[in-house]
């Protein structure tokens, strides 16, 4: 894939997304899909309560239309760039799902976490089936060496468990304006860039398009954000990017790739562990995103080391991956 080609997808993806959300917000405004904020919050965030939310629906669309448009004229249409799609609307519908039962619903817990789980396992599943029409690979690389483990027909679990668990930590991790979306634009350009280095060109564009369509977002998720992608975006961007580190077959690298994503969720996980045995909080608050703001920090420095974490992470990976 030439550089030419990479450039006008991130473009395309970029110009797209960045034209359909002065449309697509004032519309989520009148129809009233305006953020609640949780009162046990930073009390900073309660000026955010009513701003547009469902907005993942505006880089949902970008990367649609720009996958398949760049798909189709480069003639590198698969099987696996419609696993991906699938698994980014199948996961941004449960969102979309969720997000519309707490705003116009006003049912604040949206879909139960039953319901919601039932839906990743299904379409992680039948991402898996659709994946076993081509030739397909159970092993998992262990990142920087030639070895590898064969899971087998373990392996359908193994989706289930990266999907849903990627999927739902970034959707935790979407707390703070442009959070997400910085650091999912480089978690997926840096897998689009190992996908160029592997040849694995259907599964670049797409990473590429996710990457434009982000960055236009941004334009407008940006602090102080005039729209929220809610979990109509982040369930379907932590779906996709853990479907595309299983199809470039880089699993584990993505633990280091989505860094944010793998600390977040855990400061949640070790807060109730140590609140539920001991009695005590580790963090102010958690996901950790919101203990640093307690700690005195403003919200966007919190984003912008949080970015660069990220993207020190990412070049850790590529010249690791690169030159070792």
């Amino acid at each position: 894939m030439s550089l030419l080609f990479i450039t006008l997808t991130i473009a395309l993806g970029f110009i797209i997304s960045a034209l359909l959300a002065p449309i697509f917000i004032p519309y989520l405004r009148r129809m009233k899909f305006g953020q609640s904020i949780r009162e046990e919050g930073p009390q900073s965030h309660m000026k955010k309560a009513g701003t547009p939310t469902m907005g993942g629906l505006i880089f949902l669309v970008a990367i649609v239309v720009t996958t398949f448009g760049i798909s189709y004229f480069t003639d590198t249409l698969t099987t696996q760039t419609v696993v991906l799609l699938l698994v980014l609307v199948g996961f941004g519908v449960l969102g979309f799902l969720d997000d519309f039962i707490k705003v116009v619903m006003k049912r604040n817990l949206g879909l139960t976490s039953l319901q919601k789980l039932i839906g990743q396992i299904v379409f992680s599943i039948a991402a898996y089936f659709l994946l076993q029409l081509g030739p397909f690979d159970t092993s998992i690389a262990i990142p920087f060496t030639s070895w590898s483990i064969d899971f087998g027909l373990v392996y359908v679990a193994f989706i289930v468990f990266w999907l849903v668990g990627f999927s739902n930590a970034v959707n935790l991790s979407d707390g703070l304006d442009g959070l997400v979306s910085g650091t999912a634009s480089i978690a997926f350009a840096t897998f689009g860039i190992l996908a160029v280095l592997y040849n694995q060109n259907d599964a670049a564009i797409f990473a590429f398009s996710v990457t434009g369509a982000l960055l236009g977002f941004l334009l407008f998720n940006k602090n102080p954000a005039k729209v929220f992608m809610g979990d109509t975006g982040s369930l379907a961007l932590g779906g996709a990017l853990a479907m595309l580190s299983i199809i470039l077959k880089l699993e584990l690298l993505l633990l280091l790739v989505g860094i944010i994503f793998v600390v977040e969720t855990a400061s949640v996980i070790l807060q109730v562990i140590s609140f539920k045995t001991r009695g005590k909080r580790i963090f102010k608050m958690s996901p950790i995103h919101h203990h640093f703001e307690l700690s005195g920090w403003s919200e966007q420095k919190v984003v912008y080391v949080f970015w660069t974490v990220g993207f020190v992470a990412a070049l850790v990976v590529l010249m690791l991956e690169v030159f070792v």
